[in-house]
């Protein structure tokens, strides 16, 4: 399949390398000691068209291909892969918002949310299910026009700093699983609704936070797709995610590697540069090859998605495999810089802990591989 780059996705990428080595390159370190993301940085990448290009132009997008946002995502990554996340946040909550909000919600939020002034949360993870994603206990109970919403989400990114969350609830019975589950758009100051941080190893400047709801009422309206039916269609929305978040990773690993070259070439031992020392260029050639052939599974992915074709086992492979490649990756890289690589002082440190939480949240690889598994085995008996 071709995914060859034309003008404007060079342009968009051109754009997206600018913004991540001008202004966000000298802040990561710093970011993760504040623990959040500048406002004003979110706003400038909504500026420059780096927030869900790919929406509808007259829901605030552009309406470039899926593989743009790719693009965008891995050379955000490449500076501070907890940014990134906010590119990805917009691609997956506005693909939602489009597909399912009414018309008068999708336009009071979506221009919002590209522009870089609103950003908003996905809540899927509760305390008792993770990766058994539709067993879910928080409630959404209709009262004439309006749902109070009552209970608890667990692991969701981003919710102290998010101005809404994307909320999945269960408006059915316990028995009717997946199929008694509807999406809700909250506003996070709706009255009632409260959130805790956790002390998390890594990406520290996204966060992670349980979100009470302690009968919170919300308008019927506000309601995605239809009631019963939002975890089955929105969930359609992760094939996307998934990819991006690949390129996410990767761009983080290829920063890691670019400085390990750099240092390599730099560092004397022995009276000759590392560079002339085959046991430590080899781990870095492996590297360089298993980033390259995950990074064209990626784009293979979004090229796939862009043409309509399936591509669920595709993202699923992305999903595990990108986020495996990186963290070993960047594990190689700081090995090669020594005792300079244990020092906080390098970002690689940083990079592995922001990076391996990405190996659990948004699907574990385990999950990953039964979707591939299922896929290719309804391939078969088809």
């Amino acid at each position: 399949m071709s995914f060859d780059l034309n003008d404007d996705q060079l342009a968009f990428q051109e754009t997206a390398r600018r913004f991540a080595r001008e202004k966000l390159a000298s802040g990561y370190q710093r970011r993760e000691v504040e623990g959040r993301i500048d406002r004003a940085l979110v706003r400038e990448m909504g500026v420059l068209g780096l927030i869900a290009p790919e929406l509808p132009e007259e829901l605030g997008g552009l309406g470039t291909p899926s593989l743009t946002s790719g693009l965008i995502a891995e050379a955000i990554g490449y500076a501070d892969v907890n940014v990134a996340y906010i590119q990805i946040l917009g691609s997956l909550n506005g693909k939602i918002i489009a597909g399912h909000a009414r018309p008068e919600l999708a336009r009071q939020w979506l221009p919002r949310l590209v522009s870089g002034e609103a950003i908003v949360a996905i809540g899927l993870t509760e305390p008792r299910g993770g990766s058994d994603a539709a067993n879910l206990a928080l409630s959404a109970r209709r009262k004439g026009d309006s749902y109070i919403l009552k209970g608890e989400k667990s692991s969701i990114s981003m919710a102290d700093q998010a101005d809404a969350v994307v909320l999945f609830a269960r408006t059915g019975t316990p028995e009717s699983g997946a199929r008694g589950v509807s999406a809700f758009l909250v506003p996070m100051d709706t009255p009632g609704v409260t959130t805790l941080r956790y002390n998390d190893l890594g990406s520290k400047a996204i966060g992670r936070s349980s979100i009470f709801f302690d009968d919170v009422v919300i308008p019927a309206e506000n309601r995605l797709a239809d009631e019963g039916a939002g975890f089955v269609q929105v969930m359609q929305g992760f094939d996307f995610s998934r990819a991006l978040i690949g390129l996410q990773v990767l761009g983080s690993a290829q920063a890691s590697l670019d400085e390990s070259w750099a240092y390599v070439q730099e560092r004397k031992a022995f009276g000759a540069p590392l560079s002339k020392n085959q046991g430590v260029i080899f781990p870095l050639a492996e590297a360089e090859t298993l980033v390259s052939a995950t990074r064209q599974l990626c784009y293979h992915t979004l090229a796939l998605k862009d043409a309509g074709k399936p591509h669920t086992a595709e993202a699923a492979m992305c999903k595990w495999l990108a986020p495996k490649t990186a963290v070993d990756v960047i594990h190689q890289c700081l090995l090669t810089h020594g005792h300079y690589g244990w020092s906080l002082d390098l970002p690689h440190q940083q990079r592995l802990r922001d990076v391996m939480g990405l190996e659990i949240g948004d699907g574990t690889a385990q999950i990953m591989k039964l979707i591939i598994a299922r896929e290719k085995l309804k391939a078969a008996a088809a």
